[in-house]
């Protein structure tokens, strides 16, 4: 499988035995990916299924339906160190683990596994936003671009050296979702433009600056509870960045809305938690400027337009502080 080179890198010859590592769409257009792209995958690692929508219907994550699919074998273990894991590991003998929004720490006994290490697609232009959450953390930042890097694992959270990275502009209506797509895509893309180069030695793996990296922690639920005395630039920010999930709310009058989409109109005027009406759509005063809310949902109903929130609502505009 390799051939020693005098005073290089060892090189890769036969195409790599692949344990692939992930669980979201995300993971599941990498995935993709390398199987179009005729990568031979051994096995595939994946989280368990879990609740989701409203109905908290039991669903297998995006990787699990694509690995069925496509006849790969699948283990969804709680815990990396569950008994049986590494055995499973051992016995696919990967030569390269892929991973990409796995969503578990790999610990050292799994990432000295594979010959040629563990690659990870990171959905930010590294070093910023390492961690758990790096697209809403760009989209809360207010930050004008993210990306994708591909780097090698080390036991660190994503300090591992990058072999490649990606930067792309983030639009400004971008949501979570949105931007998740398009960083899928690219990630997936330059994975594959990557291995061919690293798998004969070409690349020299870029040590990350560890003085300016930053930190993106995981979501709460909590966190999307939008607070009026915010200025409404950081509020809309806020609704982007929690699209799909957990979506931004407000309590008003005692009833929870949800807002999907909203803009802002600058004004000196707004006072946190005041109502008026902007171009037919319901308006909340922040710290600073008025929130248009654009897109709305009442518990147990549809999202509606805010025009047709309003219709509802002949009282708005009456309430101020």
């Amino acid at each position: 499988m390799y051939s020693e080179i005098s005073g290089c890198a060892t090189i890769f010859i036969l195409p790599p035995r692949i344990v692939f590592m992930g669980s979201p769409d995300f993971a599941a257009t990498v995935l993709e990916a390398l199987t179009a792209n005729n990568y031979e995958v051994y096995g595939v690692v994946t989280q368990p299924d879990k609740p989701a929508g409203r109905g908290k219907v039991i669903m297998p994550p995006a990787v699990k339906v694509l690995s069925d699919k496509l006849n790969i074998p699948v283990i969804q273990p709680t815990r990396m160190k569950d008994p049986g894991v590494f055995e499973r590991l051992t016995a696919w003998n990967p030569d390269l683990i892929v991973v990409a929004a796995f969503g578990q720490i790999l610990r050292k006994n799994v990432l000295e596994l594979p010959r040629l290490g563990c690659i990870n697609v990171h959905a930010s232009y590294l070093p910023r936003w390492r961690g758990a959450a790096p697209i809403q953390a760009a989209l809360l930042a207010g930050d004008k671009t993210s990306g994708v890097s591909i780097m090698l694992m080390d036991e660190g959270i994503d300090t591992g050296a990058v072999l490649r990275k990606k930067e792309i502009e983030i639009q400004a209506e971008d949501t979570t979702l949105s931007l998740t797509t398009r960083l899928a895509r690219q990630g997936a893309d330059l994975l594959i433009e990557t291995l061919p180069d690293f798998l004969e030695g070409k690349i020299e793996p870029q040590k990350q600056d560890d003085v300016s990296a930053t930190y993106a922690s995981m979501i709460k639920k909590a966190e999307a509870l939008l607070d009026l005395t915010l200025p409404a630039c950081v509020l809309e920010r806020k609704v982007r960045a929690y699209i799909p999930w957990p979506v931004s709310r407000v309590y008003h009058h005692g009833q929870e809305i949800q807002v999907y989409k909203a803009r802002v109109v600058e004004s000196v005027y707004a006072l946190p938690g005041g109502e008026s009406i902007i171009d037919r759509y319901p308006a909340l005063g922040t710290g600073q400027g008025w929130l248009i809310l654009e897109e709305v949902q009442l518990p147990g109903k549809k999202k509606i337009s805010g025009k047709d929130y309003l219709n509802g609502q002949k009282d708005w505009g009456t309430h101020n502080p």
